[in-house]
């Protein structure tokens, strides 16, 4: 029970970043999509362009944060070694990528579409270097349990984030106006989807200089022994990584390849995007619980086996994960509001969205077993066959149902792998979950989520009040069957 609670704490800790990082960027949300109209098509520049650095995000870290980890906690290697190797490994990959992007610039925003405005691709090339070498010192924070300072620098970039779009897309248009001479050796008003650009490359660059400590004070050695079997075990994480993203982003890369009508199909994946952030509240949760998971199985396995606890810790993500559903679901009528009207013609696809993310979280917990084993060409296998799911699904039911056909796409290809990682690894390295407790708290959220579909109520106060209640019998049933107030740190003190 001790390491669990020191799960909590760490997830809630790095929550911070996560969740409330990820809460005060949905502020720029309602933004975007105020100065982006739908019908211009500038939201889908923006989904489609972090879509494609998504992807390059993991091929240039090519598994090493995961590796960094199990050789890290590994008793014969030496933690700085390992973190110096990575170092230099990652960041001379992610160098050459920029030199080769700026070779070939020209090119590669033609194909991409942007022919018109290369210098997103650029921007974007160098940013995501930066990000992705950023990600060992963020791997190294986690290892020497440091998740004050890793949340301290995830803020310091949402806020410097936050405060450069409202300087460029609020401020700017407002002086452009009222004092146009402060601000026109540098402004263009037409230039909004670029300034969004130009402050992300900004605050990643700002960010690097939070890391100053992490990456002084010690002697760089690569080891070229070590990097060999470092990129042998990273090699199946990558495989895993790509298949992984792609399962994620590929409908919004392949989007306005689509159709014939390029303007639509960038206002289409536009309206998509936006409704998709509403559904990355599911996302928050699962990402703030690996943070912490991570660190937390790899280090646990150095003890021995800990096949009851990973057996809890995914009942009790499951319990939460479904939590997090029914409140999104039960609120929309106020989560709508933080994108602007003209998009909520996507909202029905929100409830889909945050069923797949439950899968792709449950997966991720799933996943341990042939990373503790050392057998990490299964996630490859499983991720490789969930993106064959998906993108066939995509391009057979994008072109008839639209962005609808991308949600159920991600449903049914997290699905699939979920059940292969679960049948297979309950033969390879089995784990007792505690199936009839999840299927009883999956039942009632479905039936607690269809009541609140069916049960139609015009008046928007008394719906939300039905909600609530609603809501209220799933927490009851919580505290009522695994979480007793009585072990509630807080509440524990006040009855005694």
């Amino acid at each position: 029970m001790a390491g669990l609670k020191s799960l909590a704490k760490d997830t809630a800790i790095y929550g911070l970043s996560s969740i409330v990082g990820r809460f005060l960027n949905y502020l720029l949300v309602p933004l975007y999509t105020m100065k982006l109209s739908a019908a211009s098509g500038g939201y889908g520049i923006v989904t489609n362009v972090y879509a494609i650095t998504a992807l390059l995000l993991v091929l240039l870290t090519y598994g090493m944060e995961t590796g960094f980890f199990y050789f890290a906690n590994k008793k014969d290697e030496d933690p700085l070694k390992v973190y110096s190797t990575s170092l230099i490994s990652v960041g001379s990959t992610c160098l050459m990528f920029v030199l080769i992007c700026m070779s070939f610039l020209p090119d590669i925003s033609s194909f991409l579409g942007y022919a018109k405005n290369p210098e997103f691709i650029w921007m974007m090339a160098v940013t995501v270097a930066l990000d992705s070498f950023q990600c060992i010192p963020f791997a190294y924070l986690r290892f020497k349990k440091r998740p004050i300072k890793f949340a301290a620098i995830k803020m310091l970039f949402i806020v410097s984030n936050i405060t450069l779009n409202l300087f460029f897309l609020l401020l700017c248009p407002w002086l452009n106006v009222h004092y146009a001479w402060t601000i026109s050796w540098f402004y263009n008003p037409s230039y909004l989807v670029g300034y969004i650009f130009i402050a992300n490359l900004i605050c990643t660059s700002l960010q690097m200089l939070a890391f100053i400590p992490e990456l002084t004070g010690f002697k760089y050695i690569f080891d070229k022994a070590l990097i060999k079997r470092m990129l042998s075990y990273s090699f199946p994480v990558l495989i895993l990584g790509i298949a992984g993203i792609l399962n994620q982003t590929i409908d919004k890369m392949i989007y306005p390849f689509l159709f014939d009508n390029h303007k639509e199909a960038m206002s289409q994946l536009g309206i998509y995007g936006a409704v998709s952030k509403i559904a990355m509240i599911m996302a928050m949760f699962t990402q703030a619980f690996r943070y912490a998971y991570e660190p937390f199985v790899f280090g646990k396995n150095k003890e021995g086996d800990n096949r009851k606890m990973y057996a809890s810790a995914m009942k009790y993500f499951i319990i939460f994960a479904l939590l997090a559903f029914l409140v999104v679901a039960f609120y929309m009528d106020i989560m709508k509001h933080m994108i602007s009207p003209d998009y909520w013609v996507g909202l029905s696809v929100v409830s889909i969205l945050m069923i797949a993310e439950i899968f792709k979280g449950i997966y991720f917990n799933l996943s341990f077993w042939y990373k503790l084993i050392e057998e990490t060409r299964w996630g490859a296998y499983f991720s490789t066959i969930g993106c064959g799911f998906i993108v066939a699904l995509i391009i057979i039911f994008v072109p008839i149902y639209g962005y609808v056909a991308c949600a159920w796409a991600g449903v049914a290809g997290y699905g699939i792998i979920t059940l292969l990682s679960y049948f297979v690894g309950q033969k390879k390295y089995p784990i007792r979950y505690d199936l009839k407790g999840i299927g009883q708290y999956v039942f009632l959220a479905a039936v607690l989520y269809a009541a609140s579909e069916l049960i139609m109520i015009d008046n928007i106060f008394i719906r939300l009040a039905f909600h609530t209640v609603l809501l209220f019998v799933f927490l009851a049933f919580i505290v009522k069957k695994d979480l007793p107030l009585s072990q509630i740190p807080f509440i524990n003190r006040l009855i005694k």
